[in-house]
């Protein structure tokens, strides 16, 4: 059996279909006297429905999904090499697809019978976000096999300022001086000229983190304040459709009130012109009865 083949097929099925899928392939396997299948087949996992909804974007949109992981390595390589100005510009790259993204993968999956909350948007903007810290993440999302959230990416593009002195490479380290053994005591005091420098290459890198830390918090802000409006604007509208079903409902129920009352007052104009009719048809046979007992009355004399 074609494990990768059948791997790429049950983890395009929506997460309600998964488990019986899988089983009756290892089943198939099992049948074919494929253990080894059956045993790989068999240890795939159910993916969680946000999962799921982010792979089906991955899935869908590969060049959305391509440009998204070129973003990450940007990201990754700016925190390696602690580069302030790529930081801060991709930072911001970062937050505004990862909405427009989750958005994009909600209306994905909705388009595939499975719609999702707002509780599972918000956990693909945590596994996209996932996708962008972790090599691991993205090349599993990459091929459209994640199965769990990954834990929240906190800090990630922030940059602690005493990681800036660390991260020079080798080479651009100020190598310390060797101190000869005795020193004349009229020999003049080394100027702290290189302390100085080191100490305002720090503060700039410093300074440069904070500036790249306050942008991405910004952006984060700026996300936040969206979302709520966004959500704002949905409770609105709902709030103006339900008011207008109410008011559809209610003039319903006052044309149906009507209806009924106007249906008794027809019944009830029935009923007395039905009890009227049955009154005459009585009087009627009566006056037919007292006539025939006449014609034959008359019959038998006139004999």
């Amino acid at each position: 059996m074609d494990v990768e083949q059948i791997t790429e097929e049950l983890y395009g099925l929506k997460p309600g279909e998964f488990v019986a899928a899988r089983d009756a392939y290892v089943a198939e396997a099992r049948r074919a006297k494929d253990g080894v299948a059956a045993k790989e087949i068999a240890a795939l996992r159910k993916p969680a429905l946000a999962a799921w909804a982010a792979n089906r974007l991955a899935r869908e949109r590969r060049q959305e999904a391509q440009r998204f992981l070129t973003l990450g390595e940007r990201l990754r390589e700016a925190h390696r090499t602690l580069d302030a100005e790529q930081l801060r510009a991709a930072s911001r790259e970062q937050h505004r697809l990862v909405t427009a993204l989750a958005r994009t993968a909600a209306e994905l999956a909705r388009e595939a019978g499975q719609p999702v909350s707002e509780t599972v948007v918000h956990e693909v903007e945590q596994t996209l976000h996932g996708v962008l810290a972790h090599e691991d993440v993205a090349e599993l999302w990459s091929r459209g096999r994640l199965t769990k959230v990954p834990e929240a990416a906190v800090g990630f593009t922030a940059v602690a300022p005493e990681e800036t002195a660390l991260a020079q490479a080798p080479g651009q380290r100020p190598e310390p001086e060797p101190k000869p053994e005795s020193e004349p005591k009229h020999k003049p005091k080394p100027t702290n000229e290189p302390d100085r420098e080191a100490t305002g290459r720090r503060d700039l890198e410093r300074a440069r983190a904070a500036a790249a830390e306050a942008d991405a918090e910004v952006a984060r802000r700026e996300q936040e304040l969206e979302e709520g409006q966004r959500l704002r604007q949905a409770a609105t509208t709902e709030a103006e459709e339900a008011a207008a079903e109410v008011g559809r409902l209610e003039t319903g129920l006052r044309e149906a009130r009507q209806t009924r009352l106007d249906s008794q007052r027809a019944a009830s104009t029935a009923g007395k012109a039905v009890t009227t009719a049955e009154r005459d048809l009585q009087q009627a046979r009566r006056a037919a009865e007292r006539a025939a007992r006449t014609v034959e009355r008359l019959e038998q004399g006139g004999a």
